[in-house]
């Protein structure tokens, strides 16, 4: 299936000079929704993945059905304030400033097998971040799932001891 037929490119979006990849259209197909969650858990099927860590929000959207998929558990990464218990926090570079991520300190055992899922993979802050989180807490971090690889934002090299896999990468 082509799953990059099923994704919207809208140019000059948020701002002029950005082209954005608009997965709704994808989600809104049930064949290709289905499509791209087998190819996200395929790889880690075997792997006796124990958590999927998925980053607000729309890493929420894929890692719930791949958790189930895996037979995981679900946890998410928020931005502080939204999640209500005690909290680990760690900040992260952004193109313009700086955010901050959020992890319930009890939502990953130490030695536990750990997914990283969310929708984008550009310059590997968030998912940076997100590592660093669930290295903290003493998770072996196994792997990260990405729908959209945007490869010449090389987020990759934020990310050089994770083995990564991305269904769509787009190039320019």
């Amino acid at each position: 299936m082509d799953l990059k037929s099923r994704i919207r490119t809208v140019p000059d979006f948020p701002r002029r000079g950005i082209l954005f990849y608009d997965i709704t259209t994808l989600l809104k197909d049930p064949v290709a929704f289905q499509e791209v969650l087998a190819q996200l858990a395929a790889p880690y099927r075997d792997a006796g993945i124990q958590k999927v860590v998925a980053i607000e929000s729309r890493g929420f959207i894929f890692g719930a059905p791949v958790a189930e998929r895996l037979g995981a558990g679900l946890v998410p990464v928020r931005k502080p304030g939204k999640l209500p218990a005690e909290c680990i926090e760690e900040k992260y570079s952004l193109e313009y400033g700086t955010g901050v991520l959020a992890l319930h300190q009890d939502a990953i055992a130490p030695g536990e097998r750990v997914l990283l899922v969310d929708d984008l993979l550009a310059t590997g802050g968030t998912a940076r971040a997100t590592a660093h989180l669930v290295q903290r807490l003493g998770g072996n971090l196994v792997g990260a799932a990405f729908v959209i690889e945007l490869s010449f934002l090389q987020g990759r090299k934020a990310l050089t001891e994770i083995p990564i896999s991305s269904l769509l990468v787009y190039d320019a």
